[in-house]
Protein backbone atom coordinates (compact mmCIF):
# COMPACT_ATOMS: atom_id res chain seq x y z
CA UNK A 1 0.00 0.00 0.00
CA UNK A 2 1.45 3.22 -0.60
CA UNK A 3 2.12 5.72 2.30
CA UNK A 4 0.39 9.07 3.05
CA UNK A 5 2.04 12.11 2.66
CA UNK A 6 3.43 13.02 5.79
CA UNK A 7 1.27 16.23 7.18
CA UNK A 8 1.92 19.30 5.81
CA UNK A 9 3.92 18.51 3.15
CA UNK A 10 1.93 19.87 0.15
CA UNK A 11 1.57 23.25 2.44
CA UNK A 12 5.31 22.96 2.95
CA UNK A 13 5.79 22.61 -0.95
CA UNK A 14 3.55 25.25 -1.65
CA UNK A 15 5.06 27.66 0.77
CA UNK A 16 8.54 27.06 -0.59
CA UNK A 17 7.65 27.72 -4.17
CA UNK A 18 6.02 30.73 -3.52
CA UNK A 19 9.34 32.43 -2.23
CA UNK A 20 10.97 32.47 -5.71
CA UNK A 21 14.05 34.08 -5.87
CA UNK A 22 14.92 37.25 -7.69
CA UNK A 23 15.28 36.57 -11.67
CA UNK A 24 18.35 37.49 -13.20
CA UNK A 25 17.55 39.07 -16.83
CA UNK A 26 20.12 37.35 -18.46
CA UNK A 27 23.06 34.58 -17.33
CA UNK A 28 26.19 36.64 -16.15
CA UNK A 29 29.01 33.56 -16.78
CA UNK A 30 31.46 33.89 -13.43
CA UNK A 31 32.76 30.63 -15.00
CA UNK A 32 35.30 30.51 -18.13
CA UNK A 33 35.04 29.46 -21.42
CA UNK A 34 36.29 26.17 -21.98
CA UNK A 35 38.26 25.70 -25.74
CA UNK A 36 38.61 23.01 -27.62
CA UNK A 37 41.33 24.61 -29.43
CA UNK A 38 44.34 26.42 -28.95
CA UNK A 39 45.59 29.74 -30.49
CA UNK A 40 47.47 28.25 -33.37
CA UNK A 41 44.56 26.18 -34.22
CA UNK A 42 42.52 28.73 -34.27
CA UNK A 43 44.19 30.96 -36.37
CA UNK A 44 44.56 28.01 -39.11
CA UNK A 45 41.13 28.36 -38.97
CA UNK A 46 40.82 32.23 -39.70
CA UNK A 47 43.50 31.60 -42.46
CA UNK A 48 41.14 28.98 -43.84
CA UNK A 49 38.23 30.82 -43.80
CA UNK A 50 39.95 33.54 -45.56
CA UNK A 51 41.37 31.40 -48.35
CA UNK A 52 37.42 29.96 -49.02
CA UNK A 53 36.54 34.24 -49.30
CA UNK A 54 40.02 34.95 -51.23
CA UNK A 55 40.11 31.73 -54.07
CA UNK A 56 36.59 30.41 -53.82
CA UNK A 57 34.28 33.47 -53.34
CA UNK A 58 30.90 33.40 -51.95
CA UNK A 59 27.64 33.65 -54.24
CA UNK A 60 25.14 36.78 -53.83
CA UNK A 61 22.20 35.88 -55.25
CA UNK A 62 20.03 38.68 -57.08
CA UNK A 63 21.26 41.71 -54.88
CA UNK A 64 23.49 43.85 -56.81
CA UNK A 65 22.87 46.69 -54.31
CA UNK A 66 25.00 44.42 -51.90
CA UNK A 67 28.01 43.13 -54.54
CA UNK A 68 28.50 47.18 -55.15
CA UNK A 69 29.30 47.64 -51.38
CA UNK A 70 31.46 44.95 -51.27
CA UNK A 71 33.47 46.33 -54.45
CA UNK A 72 33.44 49.50 -53.26
CA UNK A 73 35.08 48.26 -50.31
CA UNK A 74 37.84 46.39 -52.16
CA UNK A 75 36.39 43.28 -53.05
CA UNK A 76 36.03 41.81 -56.50
CA UNK A 77 33.72 39.99 -58.41
CA UNK A 78 32.56 37.73 -61.61
CA UNK A 79 29.06 38.13 -62.19
CA UNK A 80 27.53 37.03 -58.75
CA UNK A 81 30.68 35.85 -57.00
CA UNK A 82 31.95 37.72 -54.84
CA UNK A 83 36.09 37.54 -54.11
CA UNK A 84 37.60 39.24 -50.83
CA UNK A 85 40.78 40.12 -50.33
CA UNK A 86 42.50 38.48 -47.57
CA UNK A 87 41.90 39.86 -43.90
CA UNK A 88 39.35 42.59 -45.36
CA UNK A 89 35.77 41.30 -44.23
CA UNK A 90 37.77 40.83 -40.62
CA UNK A 91 39.28 44.35 -40.68
CA UNK A 92 35.89 46.16 -41.35
CA UNK A 93 34.06 43.95 -38.59
CA UNK A 94 36.74 44.94 -36.14
CA UNK A 95 36.93 49.04 -37.15
CA UNK A 96 33.15 48.93 -35.79
CA UNK A 97 31.01 46.28 -34.39
CA UNK A 98 30.35 46.24 -30.87
CA UNK A 99 32.03 43.95 -28.73
CA UNK A 100 28.57 43.70 -26.57
CA UNK A 101 25.51 45.76 -26.44
CA UNK A 102 22.45 45.94 -25.01
CA UNK A 103 19.54 45.01 -26.51
CA UNK A 104 16.17 47.31 -25.17
CA UNK A 105 12.78 46.08 -23.83
CA UNK A 106 9.54 47.34 -23.07
CA UNK A 107 9.95 46.51 -19.63
CA UNK A 108 13.15 48.23 -18.78
CA UNK A 109 13.64 45.27 -16.77
CA UNK A 110 13.91 43.11 -19.39
CA UNK A 111 16.78 44.34 -21.10
CA UNK A 112 19.43 41.89 -21.87
CA UNK A 113 23.29 42.43 -22.34
CA UNK A 114 24.41 40.52 -25.20
CA UNK A 115 28.02 39.70 -25.68
CA UNK A 116 30.58 39.15 -23.18
CA UNK A 117 30.31 37.04 -20.17
CA UNK A 118 26.71 37.33 -20.85
CA UNK A 119 24.18 34.41 -22.33
CA UNK A 120 20.62 35.48 -23.06
CA UNK A 121 18.76 32.27 -23.20
CA UNK A 122 15.52 32.61 -26.12
CA UNK A 123 12.70 30.13 -27.86
CA UNK A 124 12.80 27.94 -30.84
CA UNK A 125 12.54 29.64 -33.78
CA UNK A 126 10.31 29.02 -36.76
CA UNK A 127 8.53 25.47 -36.81
CA UNK A 128 5.49 25.13 -38.55
CA UNK A 129 4.05 21.85 -35.76
CA UNK A 130 3.66 21.93 -32.67
CA UNK A 131 3.22 19.38 -30.65
CA UNK A 132 1.37 18.85 -27.07
CA UNK A 133 0.80 15.67 -25.53
CA UNK A 134 -3.32 16.09 -25.09
CA UNK A 135 -3.41 17.11 -29.09
CA UNK A 136 -0.44 15.78 -30.65
CA UNK A 137 1.31 16.98 -33.68
CA UNK A 138 -0.47 19.47 -35.92
CA UNK A 139 -0.08 22.74 -37.41
CA UNK A 140 0.54 25.92 -35.68
CA UNK A 141 -1.99 28.31 -35.38
CA UNK A 142 -1.65 32.14 -34.27
CA UNK A 143 -3.34 30.76 -31.07
CA UNK A 144 -0.27 28.77 -30.60
CA UNK A 145 2.53 31.54 -31.31
CA UNK A 146 0.57 33.51 -28.45
CA UNK A 147 0.59 30.98 -26.01
CA UNK A 148 4.28 30.22 -26.36
CA UNK A 149 5.04 34.14 -26.41
CA UNK A 150 2.64 33.99 -22.76
CA UNK A 151 5.23 31.05 -21.68
CA UNK A 152 8.26 32.73 -22.19
CA UNK A 153 6.79 35.88 -20.92
CA UNK A 154 6.13 33.71 -17.92
CA UNK A 155 9.36 31.74 -17.60
CA UNK A 156 11.75 32.93 -15.10
CA UNK A 157 14.83 31.17 -16.86
CA UNK A 158 13.86 32.17 -20.59
CA UNK A 159 14.93 36.05 -21.00
CA UNK A 160 13.71 36.86 -24.49
CA UNK A 161 10.02 36.84 -26.20
CA UNK A 162 12.56 34.91 -28.95
CA UNK A 163 10.67 35.04 -32.74
CA UNK A 164 9.04 33.09 -34.93
CA UNK A 165 7.99 30.72 -32.33
CA UNK A 166 6.14 28.37 -34.15
CA UNK A 167 4.72 29.53 -37.65
CA UNK A 168 0.89 30.60 -37.73
CA UNK A 169 -0.20 28.68 -40.82
CA UNK A 170 -3.59 29.61 -40.63
CA UNK A 171 -2.88 33.28 -41.75
CA UNK A 172 -1.80 34.20 -45.26
CA UNK A 173 1.80 33.84 -45.21
CA UNK A 174 2.61 37.92 -46.56
CA UNK A 175 0.49 39.43 -44.04
CA UNK A 176 1.35 36.69 -40.79
CA UNK A 177 4.78 38.81 -39.46
CA UNK A 178 2.51 41.64 -38.57
CA UNK A 179 0.64 39.20 -35.72
CA UNK A 180 3.52 37.41 -35.07
CA UNK A 181 5.20 41.16 -34.26
CA UNK A 182 1.78 42.56 -32.31
CA UNK A 183 1.78 39.17 -30.09
CA UNK A 184 5.25 39.93 -28.68
CA UNK A 185 5.08 43.79 -28.29
CA UNK A 186 1.05 42.79 -26.44
CA UNK A 187 1.62 39.40 -24.74
CA UNK A 188 4.80 40.22 -23.58
CA UNK A 189 7.50 42.79 -22.21
CA UNK A 190 10.72 40.92 -22.84
CA UNK A 191 12.57 41.87 -26.03
CA UNK A 192 12.31 40.16 -29.13
CA UNK A 193 12.87 39.65 -32.69
CA UNK A 194 12.08 41.03 -36.30
CA UNK A 195 10.55 39.55 -39.14
CA UNK A 196 13.23 39.00 -41.94
CA UNK A 197 11.05 36.79 -44.92
CA UNK A 198 10.94 39.70 -46.97
CA UNK A 199 12.70 43.05 -46.75
CA UNK A 200 9.59 44.89 -46.76
CA UNK A 201 8.39 42.98 -43.80
CA UNK A 202 12.03 43.61 -41.61
CA UNK A 203 10.78 47.55 -42.45
CA UNK A 204 7.27 46.90 -41.54
CA UNK A 205 8.54 45.33 -37.90
CA UNK A 206 10.91 48.44 -37.58
CA UNK A 207 8.32 50.74 -37.82
CA UNK A 208 5.99 48.88 -35.77
CA UNK A 209 8.76 48.98 -33.20
CA UNK A 210 9.06 52.66 -33.28
CA UNK A 211 5.60 52.88 -32.70
CA UNK A 212 6.56 51.01 -29.46
CA UNK A 213 9.70 52.91 -28.67
CA UNK A 214 9.73 56.01 -30.61
CA UNK A 215 11.67 56.65 -33.61
CA UNK A 216 14.55 58.79 -32.35
CA UNK A 217 14.85 56.02 -29.80
CA UNK A 218 14.83 52.97 -32.85
CA UNK A 219 17.58 55.01 -34.62
CA UNK A 220 19.85 55.33 -31.57
CA UNK A 221 19.47 51.92 -29.58
CA UNK A 222 18.57 48.28 -30.59
CA UNK A 223 15.38 47.23 -29.98
CA UNK A 224 15.12 43.88 -32.07
CA UNK A 225 17.36 41.41 -32.84
CA UNK A 226 16.53 39.22 -36.39
CA UNK A 227 17.78 36.01 -37.56
CA UNK A 228 19.87 36.34 -41.13
CA UNK A 229 20.69 32.87 -42.48
CA UNK A 230 22.92 31.54 -45.18
CA UNK A 231 22.18 29.86 -48.17
CA UNK A 232 25.12 27.57 -47.44
CA UNK A 233 27.56 26.39 -49.11
CA UNK A 234 28.87 29.98 -49.71
CA UNK A 235 25.89 32.18 -50.59
CA UNK A 236 23.26 34.58 -49.96
CA UNK A 237 20.15 35.48 -51.66
CA UNK A 238 18.49 38.71 -51.76
CA UNK A 239 15.55 37.84 -48.83
CA UNK A 240 18.13 37.47 -46.37
CA UNK A 241 20.58 40.57 -47.53
CA UNK A 242 17.85 42.82 -47.76
CA UNK A 243 16.45 42.07 -44.52
CA UNK A 244 20.21 42.37 -42.92
CA UNK A 245 20.20 45.67 -44.94
CA UNK A 246 16.68 47.17 -43.39
CA UNK A 247 17.52 46.42 -40.08
CA UNK A 248 21.51 47.78 -40.61
CA UNK A 249 20.59 51.40 -41.42
CA UNK A 250 17.98 51.40 -38.43
CA UNK A 251 20.73 50.22 -36.13
CA UNK A 252 19.32 47.29 -35.18
CA UNK A 253 21.01 43.86 -34.73
CA UNK A 254 21.18 40.85 -36.94
CA UNK A 255 23.00 37.51 -36.27
CA UNK A 256 24.15 36.17 -39.75
CA UNK A 257 24.09 32.52 -39.41
CA UNK A 258 25.46 30.08 -41.98
CA UNK A 259 22.76 26.89 -41.54
CA UNK A 260 24.73 23.86 -42.02
CA UNK A 261 24.07 20.04 -42.41
CA UNK A 262 27.76 18.55 -42.29
CA UNK A 263 27.78 16.38 -45.13
CA UNK A 264 25.32 17.98 -47.06
CA UNK A 265 25.91 21.91 -47.32
CA UNK A 266 29.58 21.49 -45.95
CA UNK A 267 32.27 18.88 -45.88
CA UNK A 268 31.82 16.46 -42.81
CA UNK A 269 34.44 17.42 -41.10
CA UNK A 270 34.47 19.83 -37.79
CA UNK A 271 37.30 22.26 -39.53
CA UNK A 272 36.06 22.54 -42.34
CA UNK A 273 32.84 23.10 -40.90
CA UNK A 274 33.61 25.95 -38.82
CA UNK A 275 35.51 27.53 -41.37
CA UNK A 276 33.51 27.67 -43.50
CA UNK A 277 30.89 29.12 -41.61
CA UNK A 278 32.98 31.66 -40.39
CA UNK A 279 33.46 32.93 -44.12
CA UNK A 280 30.21 33.14 -44.30
CA UNK A 281 29.27 34.14 -41.06
CA UNK A 282 31.78 37.14 -41.66
CA UNK A 283 30.27 38.07 -45.18
CA UNK A 284 26.87 39.12 -43.19
CA UNK A 285 28.89 40.93 -40.39
CA UNK A 286 30.93 42.78 -42.83
CA UNK A 287 27.64 44.54 -45.06
CA UNK A 288 26.17 45.40 -41.69
CA UNK A 289 28.97 47.37 -40.85
CA UNK A 290 28.92 48.97 -44.57
CA UNK A 291 25.55 49.99 -44.77
CA UNK A 292 26.08 51.22 -41.29
CA UNK A 293 28.98 51.35 -39.40
CA UNK A 294 28.72 50.36 -35.43
CA UNK A 295 25.10 48.80 -36.43
CA UNK A 296 25.39 45.53 -33.71
CA UNK A 297 25.81 42.60 -34.97
CA UNK A 298 26.22 38.63 -33.76
CA UNK A 299 28.21 36.02 -35.32
CA UNK A 300 25.57 32.91 -35.92
CA UNK A 301 25.89 29.33 -36.29
CA UNK A 302 23.88 26.74 -36.67
CA UNK A 303 25.44 23.38 -37.42
CA UNK A 304 23.99 19.80 -36.88
CA UNK A 305 25.74 16.30 -38.47
CA UNK A 306 23.57 13.94 -40.35
CA UNK A 307 22.92 10.33 -40.23
CA UNK A 308 24.60 8.62 -43.30
CA UNK A 309 22.48 5.87 -43.52
CA UNK A 310 19.71 8.24 -44.53
CA UNK A 311 20.22 11.36 -44.99
CA UNK A 312 18.29 12.98 -41.90
CA UNK A 313 20.02 15.98 -39.59
CA UNK A 314 21.09 14.77 -36.41
CA UNK A 315 21.21 16.79 -33.45
CA UNK A 316 22.73 16.46 -29.71
CA UNK A 317 26.23 14.69 -31.29
CA UNK A 318 29.68 15.63 -30.45
CA UNK A 319 30.62 16.81 -33.64
CA UNK A 320 28.08 19.60 -33.85
CA UNK A 321 29.12 20.60 -30.01
CA UNK A 322 33.11 20.47 -31.43
CA UNK A 323 32.02 23.13 -34.00
CA UNK A 324 29.92 25.45 -31.13
CA UNK A 325 32.38 25.16 -29.41
CA UNK A 326 35.04 25.83 -32.15
CA UNK A 327 32.68 29.14 -33.27
CA UNK A 328 32.44 30.46 -30.19
CA UNK A 329 36.08 30.78 -29.88
CA UNK A 330 36.52 32.42 -33.28
CA UNK A 331 33.94 34.76 -32.49
CA UNK A 332 35.79 36.16 -29.27
CA UNK A 333 38.95 36.66 -31.44
CA UNK A 334 37.05 38.50 -34.23
CA UNK A 335 35.17 40.63 -31.39
CA UNK A 336 31.71 40.04 -31.80
CA UNK A 337 29.36 38.22 -29.48
CA UNK A 338 27.75 34.67 -30.76
CA UNK A 339 25.09 32.96 -31.52
CA UNK A 340 24.50 29.16 -31.48
CA UNK A 341 23.73 26.04 -29.58
CA UNK A 342 20.09 24.94 -28.10
CA UNK A 343 17.63 22.25 -27.09
CA UNK A 344 18.46 20.58 -30.32
CA UNK A 345 17.08 17.10 -30.82
CA UNK A 346 15.41 15.08 -33.41
CA UNK A 347 12.61 13.23 -31.52
CA UNK A 348 9.17 13.10 -32.39
CA UNK A 349 8.40 13.39 -28.45
CA UNK A 350 9.74 15.37 -25.43
CA UNK A 351 11.06 11.46 -24.25
CA UNK A 352 14.62 10.32 -23.07
CA UNK A 353 16.28 11.22 -26.82
CA UNK A 354 14.95 14.53 -26.52
CA UNK A 355 16.18 15.08 -23.56
CA UNK A 356 19.91 14.30 -23.94
CA UNK A 357 20.20 15.36 -27.68
CA UNK A 358 19.51 18.81 -25.87
CA UNK A 359 21.39 18.73 -22.79
CA UNK A 360 24.36 18.07 -24.97
CA UNK A 361 23.66 20.83 -27.13
CA UNK A 362 22.56 23.39 -24.22
CA UNK A 363 25.81 22.61 -21.78
CA UNK A 364 27.86 22.29 -24.47
CA UNK A 365 27.17 25.93 -25.45
CA UNK A 366 27.20 27.17 -22.00
CA UNK A 367 30.31 25.80 -21.07
CA UNK A 368 31.64 27.07 -25.10
CA UNK A 369 30.59 30.96 -23.91
CA UNK A 370 27.71 30.99 -25.83
CA UNK A 371 26.39 34.56 -25.85
CA UNK A 372 22.41 34.40 -27.46
CA UNK A 373 21.38 30.78 -27.34
CA UNK A 374 17.98 30.77 -29.64
CA UNK A 375 16.45 27.51 -29.84
CA UNK A 376 16.95 27.09 -26.16
CA UNK A 377 13.19 25.82 -25.71
CA UNK A 378 10.85 23.89 -27.07
CA UNK A 379 12.68 22.56 -29.96
CA UNK A 380 11.73 18.94 -31.19
CA UNK A 381 11.40 17.00 -34.53
CA UNK A 382 14.56 18.60 -35.70
CA UNK A 383 12.93 21.80 -35.06
CA UNK A 384 9.57 20.72 -37.45
CA UNK A 385 7.79 20.75 -34.02
CA UNK A 386 7.62 23.11 -31.29
CA UNK A 387 6.29 21.29 -28.18
CA UNK A 388 4.30 22.69 -25.39
CA UNK A 389 6.11 19.63 -22.32
CA UNK A 390 9.27 19.94 -23.86
CA UNK A 391 9.37 24.07 -23.79
CA UNK A 392 8.90 23.25 -19.76
CA UNK A 393 11.47 20.75 -19.87
CA UNK A 394 13.72 23.35 -21.82
CA UNK A 395 13.02 26.43 -19.46
CA UNK A 396 14.29 24.20 -16.30
CA UNK A 397 17.53 23.05 -18.12
CA UNK A 398 17.36 26.53 -18.64
CA UNK A 399 17.24 27.32 -14.83
CA UNK A 400 20.09 24.59 -14.13
CA UNK A 401 22.61 26.02 -16.34
CA UNK A 402 21.84 29.51 -14.59
CA UNK A 403 22.86 28.23 -11.04
CA UNK A 404 25.88 26.38 -12.92
CA UNK A 405 27.03 29.48 -14.67
CA UNK A 406 27.51 31.47 -11.37
CA UNK A 407 30.03 29.02 -10.48
CA UNK A 408 31.25 28.39 -6.76
CA UNK A 409 30.56 30.40 -3.73
CA UNK A 410 33.92 30.83 -2.07
CA UNK A 411 32.84 33.98 -0.10
CA UNK A 412 32.54 32.96 4.13
CA UNK A 413 29.40 31.84 3.42
CA UNK A 414 29.79 29.34 0.74
CA UNK A 415 33.47 28.22 2.74
CA UNK A 416 30.40 27.38 6.10
CA UNK A 417 33.53 27.26 8.05
CA UNK A 418 31.06 28.01 10.80
CA UNK A 419 28.79 25.54 9.88
CA UNK A 420 31.62 22.75 10.51
CA UNK A 421 32.65 24.25 13.85
CA UNK A 422 29.41 24.47 15.24
CA UNK A 423 28.40 20.78 14.26
CA UNK A 424 31.69 19.06 14.62
CA UNK A 425 32.25 15.31 13.65
CA UNK A 426 29.92 12.43 13.84
CA UNK A 427 26.74 14.52 13.70
CA UNK A 428 24.14 16.11 11.12
CA UNK A 429 23.95 19.75 9.33
CA UNK A 430 20.15 19.49 9.47
CA UNK A 431 19.38 22.05 12.13
CA UNK A 432 22.27 24.05 12.11
CA UNK A 433 22.08 27.54 11.89
CA UNK A 434 24.09 27.55 8.54
CA UNK A 435 21.71 25.01 6.95
CA UNK A 436 18.31 27.26 8.80
CA UNK A 437 19.68 30.74 6.90
CA UNK A 438 20.62 28.82 3.46
CA UNK A 439 18.17 25.70 2.76
CA UNK A 440 15.79 27.71 0.63
CA UNK A 441 18.25 28.94 -1.89
CA UNK A 442 20.93 26.53 -1.36
CA UNK A 443 19.47 24.01 -4.10
CA UNK A 444 18.15 24.46 -7.48
CA UNK A 445 14.78 23.42 -7.23
CA UNK A 446 13.21 22.13 -10.94
CA UNK A 447 9.39 21.93 -11.51
CA UNK A 448 9.72 18.99 -13.36
CA UNK A 449 11.60 16.15 -12.26
CA UNK A 450 10.18 14.17 -9.07
CA UNK A 451 12.51 13.53 -6.40
CA UNK A 452 9.77 11.64 -3.90
CA UNK A 453 10.09 8.37 -2.73
CA UNK A 454 8.54 5.55 -5.68
CA UNK A 455 5.73 4.84 -3.09
CA UNK A 456 4.87 8.96 -3.12
CA UNK A 457 5.27 8.86 -6.71
CA UNK A 458 2.60 6.09 -7.06
CA UNK A 459 0.77 7.81 -4.60
CA UNK A 460 0.74 11.28 -6.81
CA UNK A 461 -0.23 9.51 -9.61
CA UNK A 462 2.80 7.65 -11.76
CA UNK A 463 3.32 10.52 -13.36
CA UNK A 464 6.10 10.75 -15.99
CA UNK A 465 7.90 13.75 -16.79
CA UNK A 466 5.87 14.76 -19.80
CA UNK A 467 2.77 14.19 -18.24
CA UNK A 468 4.68 16.60 -14.87
CA UNK A 469 5.74 19.19 -17.41
CA UNK A 470 1.91 19.29 -18.89
CA UNK A 471 0.77 20.42 -15.67
CA UNK A 472 3.48 22.79 -15.61
CA UNK A 473 2.59 25.00 -18.85
CA UNK A 474 -1.42 24.27 -18.27
CA UNK A 475 -0.76 25.88 -14.89
CA UNK A 476 0.95 28.80 -16.34
CA UNK A 477 -1.37 29.72 -19.60
CA UNK A 478 -4.17 29.47 -17.00
CA UNK A 479 -2.10 32.35 -14.59
CA UNK A 480 -0.99 34.25 -17.23
CA UNK A 481 -1.95 37.84 -16.82
CA UNK A 482 -1.33 40.27 -19.89
CA UNK A 483 1.79 42.98 -18.90
CA UNK A 484 0.42 46.49 -19.29
CA UNK A 485 0.67 48.39 -22.60
CA UNK A 486 -0.49 51.84 -23.18
CA UNK A 487 -3.52 52.19 -24.77
CA UNK A 488 -2.69 54.49 -27.02
CA UNK A 489 0.13 52.43 -28.28
CA UNK A 490 -1.88 49.36 -28.68
CA UNK A 491 -4.71 51.07 -30.83
CA UNK A 492 -2.22 52.70 -33.02
CA UNK A 493 -0.45 49.08 -33.96
CA UNK A 494 -3.49 47.57 -34.67
CA UNK A 495 -4.29 51.12 -37.17
CA UNK A 496 -1.21 50.25 -38.51
CA UNK A 497 -1.79 46.69 -39.03
CA UNK A 498 -5.40 47.09 -40.41
CA UNK A 499 -4.14 49.77 -42.83
CA UNK A 500 -0.67 47.41 -44.13
CA UNK A 501 -2.96 44.29 -44.56
CA UNK A 502 -5.76 46.22 -46.22
CA UNK A 503 -3.33 47.76 -48.78
CA UNK A 504 -2.31 44.46 -50.87
CA UNK A 505 -4.33 41.20 -50.91
CA UNK A 506 -3.73 38.42 -48.92
CA UNK A 507 -1.36 35.25 -50.52
CA UNK A 508 -0.02 32.05 -49.59
CA UNK A 509 2.85 32.48 -51.13
CA UNK A 510 6.39 33.46 -49.51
Amino acid sequence: MARRARGGRAGRAAANAAEKAPRDPYIVRKIPEYSVLGDADLAQLEYNADTILEEIGIDIKEDQESIDYFIAAGASAKGERVYFPRGMLREIIQKSAPKQFTQFARNPANNVEIGGKNTVLVPAYGPPFVYSKEGGRRYATIEDFRNFVKLAYMSPTIHHSGGTVCEPVDLPVNKRHYDMIYSHIKYSDKAFMGSVTAPERALDSVDMAKIVFGDDFVEENCVMISLINANSPMTFDSVMLGSLKNYARHNQAVIPSPFVVAGAMSPVTAAAVAAQSLAEGMVGMALAQIVRPGAPVVYGNFVSSMSMQSGAPTFGTPEASLIINMGAALARRLGVPFRSAGGFNASKLPDAQAAYEAANTLQNGLLAGVNFMLHTAGWQEGGLSMGYEKFVMDADQAGMMGVYAKGVDMSENGQALDALAEVGPGQHFLGCEHTQKNFKTAFYTSNVADNNSYEQWVEDGSLSAEDRAEKVYKTMLEEYTLPELDPDIDARLLTYMADKKASFPDSNIS
